[in-house]
């Protein structure tokens, strides 16, 4: 996003990957989104540093439409999930703040969400504050890294779990 406001920010990177229940990735695919020179001058300074490190403040200007990137996510989500009336489980870290963007600017994408989340940042909480265990991450700051690292991160949890 170019901030954290809905309001005011808007989306210029939209990745997703489908997993089974094992966290063994199924699917993935990801875009550069398009915003407006107006929209992109409104990012707060250290929003703009860690999107220009990232690479990704580059790509913005030659990314897709945004009504192109949501019909794409659409089609993956009818893809992956036809029988499960479209209810999709949104997964990953911090992701009431993704889903804040998503109820704004694309109202039927968040038709296709179920209510239920699994955010791995409440796992987190619980892990180093009871456990004390803190994985390490590269915040690359790009959306499919992001994911992976999320993946990841779920994987070393549920790995300090006894059957």
């Amino acid at each position: 996003m170019t901030g954290l406001d809905p309001s005011t920010d808007r989306i210029v990177e939209l990745a997703a990957i489908v997993t089974d229940w094992d966290f063994s990735i199924i699917d993935s695919f990801e875009v550069v989104i398009a915003q407006s020179s107006e929209a992109l001058s409104k990012m707060p300074s250290a929003v703009t540093k860690m999107h220009t490190k990232s690479g990704l403040l580059a790509k913005i200007p030659s990314g897709i439409a945004e009504q192109d990137a949501q019909k794409t996510l659409l089609d993956f989500i009818s893809k992956h999930f036809p029988d499960n009336d479209g209810k999709v489980l949104l997964a990953g870290n911090s992701i009431h703040q993704d889903r804040r963007f998503i109820r704004k600017y694309w109202p039927e994408i968040d038709r296709k969400l179920h209510y239920r989340m699994l955010d791995v940042s409440a796992w987190k909480v619980v892990f180093m504050n009871k456990y004390n265990l803190k994985p390490t991450k590269k915040s690359s700051h790009r959306a499919i890294d992001d994911i992976k690292e999320s993946i990841k991160e779920l994987k070393t949890y549920i790995s300090h779990i006894k059957d």
